[in-house]
């Protein structure tokens, strides 16, 4: 397993990540069982994962005590990746909220905590209904000490952002408050963050962590067609906004231009000996901009797929074949990286 420093911390980390949200099971993946949980958990170890990201807000907390339980007796062996909610950044919520995280993991600290979205309204009312909270978030100076204040007290090690576009990083820099990544969606038909995040995270040495690779089962050969995939899977903007299950960002989507890609993404992996799966996550991990890609896995098999894609070795030529391929989903798509929401109305800036 290839190992990337995260940004500029002392953090080294597989290009392979273990996404964690179906872990302790939810309306969103299904149920999860603990024991194929320990099972994935305790192969990724064999196979030299490291990294385990999760958040608060995953099946409401069971996804950090499901990892927890799988990590009894090896806490020394991984790096963990945790967010916290924007809804619940004023000081004293946030402090309460990280010792809440640290007591569902079984850790006294967290290797990384990260801010899960930007600071502002419409981040934070995906995470509480409360207008109070939602309308009067504080500034990011007062957020950024807050996490400074645990990262002093040794709760956490490092601090990081998710889902923060240029601007925003450098609202986040301003604060002096030292951040060693930000995580992004990232994959064969989601590449917003080429344009300009991308290169200002490498400029800036800031670690990137790629998340989505597989584009909710997209990439992975799980779906025939578009219309085979499930409506909470086709929420974000590469589709019409009529086809997903509660759609809010109210655009055409890209279907046409992804179906294409799709098709001929396909045709290439048959053409070199592969799979879709396998081609989609080795050009993602090949890219040494990014970090580590998370990437989840609810048993052994798909683990072990995983790891197949992550180890390909990729060629030149398969990569830039693949870049033209879906280069009109990104001309369709635009450069900003928030998926869910309308252009004019994003969560990123």
């Amino acid at each position: 397993m290839i190992i990337r420093q995260l940004g500029q911390s002392e953090l080294k980390v597989s290009v392979l990540g273990m996404g964690c949200w179906q872990y302790g099971g939810g309306a969103y993946w299904g149920a999860q069982l603990q024991k194929d949980v320990d099972e994935v958990v305790h192969r990724a170890l064999d196979m030299g994962i490291n990294f385990f990201d999760t958040a608060e807000v995953y099946n409401d907390g069971e996804s950090e005590r499901s990892l927890g339980i799988a990590l009894k007796g090896k806490r020394d062996q991984v790096i963990i990746g945790n967010k916290v909610s924007t809804s619940n950044v004023r000081p004293s919520v946030l402090k309460e909220r990280c010792e809440a995280s640290l007591k569902r993991l079984g850790t006294d600290y967290l290797d990384l905590y990260m801010l899960h979205w930007p600071l502002n309204p419409i981040s934070a009312k995906h995470f509480s209904a409360d207008p109070d909270v939602v309308n009067q978030l504080p500034g990011v100076q007062e957020v950024f000490e807050a996490l400074f204040s645990l990262q002093k007290e040794g709760k956490i090690r490092h601090i990081g952002i998710s889902n923060h576009g240029v601007q925003q990083m450098k609202e986040v820099q301003a604060t002096g408050v030292p951040v060693v990544t930000n995580e992004l969606p990232y994959n064969l038909v989601s590449r917003a963050i080429e344009e300009s995040i991308l290169p200002y995270c490498v400029q800036n040495h800031i670690g990137v962590i790629g998340y989505m690779p597989l584009a909710q089962g997209l990439l992975a050969g799980t779906y025939p067609t578009l219309d085979d995939m499930k409506p909470m899977q086709t929420r974000s903007r590469h589709f019409h906004h009529s086809r997903g299950e509660g759609t809010r960002h109210g655009e055409e989507g890209a279907e046409a231009e992804l179906a294409i890609a799709i098709q001929e993404i396909q045709e290439l992996a048959e053409e070199i000996g592969t799979d879709i799966l396998t081609l989609s996550l080795a050009w993602t991990v090949a890219n040494e901009a990014i970090t580590s890609t998370i990437v989840g896995s609810r048993n052994v098999k798909q683990l072990e797929a995983n790891i197949r894609g992550a180890l390909y070795p990729i060629t030149s030529d398969v990569k830039a074949r693949l870049n033209e391929i879906t280069e009109p989903v990104l001309r369709k798509l635009g450069s900003n990286p928030d998926y869910y929401e309308n252009r004019s109305n994003s969560r990123v800036y």
